[in-house]
Order: C-alpha cells, then sequence, then structure tokens
C-alpha cells in the first residue's frame, strides 16, 4: 500500500468515525459469501447461521435498544462479484461483514471494506496473507490460517502415512495455491521427503486426465491437494479409475459433503484437513438443533464458524455500545464471546485464538475426525 493511500484511507476513517455510532434506525450486519453455483454449499450455512444469531439478539431487544437488520450478497466465490456485493452493503450503510466465504473473493472485497474500516468476518478464508500481510487491519476470522493448515496435512502425511515423494496440485487460486506452496514449503522443509511434482490445474476443466497422468508418472506415492472439492473429486475419480490408489490428501475446501455425493464411491478413503469438531460443546448442539428443527438437514460446512463470526461481531458493537469500526475491532480483541466453537477472541492479527484444524477421512460416506 502506497503512502498516499493510506492518507487518503486515514481522511476518509475520520470522517467515517465522526458519523458513526448507532447514527441509523438499525444495525446493519451484511452477509456476503457463495450463495449460489457450485460452491453454494460453503456459503448458505453461514446466511442462515447469521440469521439465527440476528433472530436471538432481536427476540431480545436487539443491541441497545436497535434492532438488527441482516443484508445478505450472493458473490459466488467469484472475486469481480464480490466486490460488486462489497460496493453494494457499502451503499446501504452497512456497519459490519459476516463473509465473505472465499480467499479469493474475500481479498478482492476487503480493498472496498476497508476505504470506511467496516469491520469484516469469516468464517472460512483462511489465506495467511489477509491477516499476517497487515494490509487489512479491519479483517477478522473465526478459522485458522492455511500455514497451520499445511502443516498438519504434511505431518500426517510423513509421519502417520509414512509418504516420501508427495505431488502438490493446487486450482491456481489465492487459496488453493496459496496452501499448496505452504505444504511444498513444509516438505521441502522435511529430510527424507521430495515434492514429486508441483503444479496447477484450470477450475471447471471436464477433464483433469492429464494432471493425473503426471501424478502417475511422477512416481508420487501421495497427493496433497490445494482448492475446492469440484475440481478434487473429478482428480480423484479419474486417479481411482486408472487404479493409482495412492492417499489423497486436501483441506478444509474438500471437507464438504457435496464432495462426497459427487466424488461417490471414489470418495472413500480421501482426508482432508476441517476445523476441529466441536459437537460436544453445548452451544454447538444448540445451534445444530436449529438447524435441525426449521431445515431438517445437518448444517454443512463453517456453520458452526459462521455462528461463532456473526456472535463474535454482534458481541463486540454490543459492548462498544457503538458501530464506531475502531471501537468494535478494539472489542473483537480484548472481549472473550462464549460460541460454539469455544470462548473465543481475537489476537492483533485478527485471528481467532483457540480455534484449529483436524485431520477427517471418508469411511462409509462420511467424513470421520481422525485421532491425530
Amino acid at each position: 500500500m502506497n503512502t498516499g493511500f493510506k492518507g487518503f484511507l486515514a481522511i476518509i476513517f475520520v470522517l467515517t468515525m465522526s458519523i458513526s455510532v448507532f447514527a441509523a434506525d438499525t444495525i446493519k450486519l451484511g452477509v456476503a459469501g457463495a450463495h449460489s453455483g457450485d460452491l453454494a454449499s460453503y456459503g448458505i450455512p453461514t446466511v442462515r447461521a447469521a440469521q439465527f444469531v440476528v433472530d436471538e439478539y432481536n427476540k431480545n431487544g436487539g443491541i441497545d435498544g436497535k434492532k438488527i437488520e441482516l443484508l445478505v450478497e450472493d458473490d459466488e466465490c467469484k472475486p469481480e462479484k464480490a466486490v460488486n456485493a462489497a460496493t453494494k452493503l457499502m451503499s446501504q450503510g452497512v456497519d459490519a461483514v459476516v463473509g465473505h466465504i472465499c480467499s479469493g473473493a474475500t481479498k478482492a472485497a476487503l480493498s472496498i471494506y476497508l476505504s470506511q474500516m467496516i469491520p469484516v468476518i469469516s468464517p472460512s478464508a483462511t489465506n495467511p496473507a489477509l491477516t499476517q500481510s497487515g494490509n487489512y487491519p479491519n479483517f477478522f476470522r473465526t478459522i485458522a490460517p492455511d500455514d497451520a493448515q499445511a502443516r498438519l496435512e504434511v505431518d500426517f502425511a510423513v509421519d502417520e502415512l509414512g509418504l516420501k515423494n508427495i505431488a502438490v496440485i493446487h486450482d491456481k487460486g489465492d487459496y488453493g495455491k496459496g496452501l499448496a506452496q505452504f505444504a511444498k514449503k513444509f516438505i521441502e522443509e522435511t529430510e527424507g521427503v521430495n515434492v514429486a511434482l508441483f503444479e496447477g490445474v484450470t477450475p471447471g476443466a471436464l477433464d483433469y486426465s492429464a494432471i493425473v497422468q503426471k501424478i502417475k508418472n511422477s512416481n508420487a506415492d501421495g497427493v496433497i491437494f490445494g482448492g475446492y472439492h469440484p475440481e478434487a473429486s473429478k482428480i480423484v475419480t479419474q486417479m481411482r479409475k486408472k487404479e493409482m490408489d495412492i492417499p489423497f490428501i486436501s483441506d478444509d475446501g474438500v471437507k464438504d459433503e457435496t464432495f462426497i455425493k459427487v466424488a461417490g464411491k471414489y470418495a472413500e478413503g480421501v482426508y482432508a484437513t476441517g476445523p476441529k469438531d466441536v459437537s460436544s460443546n453445548p452451544l454447538a448442539k444448540e445451534a445444530e438443533k436449529k438447524h435441525m428443527e426449521k431445515y431438517g438437514e445437518h448444517s454443512g460446512a463453517f456453520y458452526l464458524n459462521g455462528y461463532a463470526a456473526a456472535q463474535a461481531i454482534l458481541n463486540a458493537i454490543d459492548n462498544a455500545d457503538s458501530t464506531d469500526p475502531q471501537k468494535v475491532m478494539q472489542a473483537m480483541r480484548t472481549n472473550y464471546v462464549e460460541t460454539p466453537l469455544g470462548k473465543i477472541k481475537f489476537d492483533e492479527n485478527g485471528d481467532a485464538i483457540g480455534v484449529g484444524f483436524s485431520v477427517y477421512q471418508v469411511q462409509d460416506g462420511e467424513y470421520v475426525e481422525l485421532n491425530y
């Protein structure tokens, strides 16, 4: 960020501070993410979670007598649509945002919110630079970053599965490639383990036989994939049809029921990292019960992270007694809040303290958390 742009942001920020503090009749909470398209299964659970949290607040009188208004915008996890969604939310006077869902879309949208320092909290955007670069002081998340996720994947591949020659594949996106680069780095730092292949694929392709053949030619004894379920399901299916029965390890972009539905029997045995199982937490049980009663189905990916994100940002507004961004962000970092993920607050970078990842495996048609 250049100095001139910083000065512009400072002026906007001061102007914004002078007109906030519950200036509107309602507190406006935006929810942005993939609500249609291939990745809708990641975004819709967060909309539902935010609605439950808002309903609970409004039932109890809102915050300092002001009701909370939910503004929902679909970005399909596409950066250009995320910019449009963020612009629309800003034009509607949004006070804070839960979202976006995918790292690339989140990064694109943050440049819009940053102009007025609107606090943004994502349940699922894991790219490390979003918090660690220092470029987005208004950004928070209720999920651990990808460097931690990649570290877990490599340790599991080497220590638990005994892999020595690992192909690292990614989807060329901010999320998938970023995670894969960390995995490659950690493999190269591990004595006696090699990166057999490091290559990107084009998202949305119908045929991944070329990369599957490259994996086979590399003599890899396992694959780490960074990306989302549409590509992972096709690659795994084509690998298994070629009788390549080597371990396939992926990320929270693949730890989703949709991956299992699409890959079918070929999903069996696939490993994926994802948020730790917190289903024994009483607040998690309560949140899941609400979802089951209203929708008649289990909640899906990032629902609890979305629930915690909505709770955290509204709790911060409540503690700050204001929608002043500076006061809200300070409250995020200094006040704990009880959530389905546990009791959390946020560090100086915006990462939630106390959340982490586990390794899961598809067993008999569902993801099972492993004791690792």
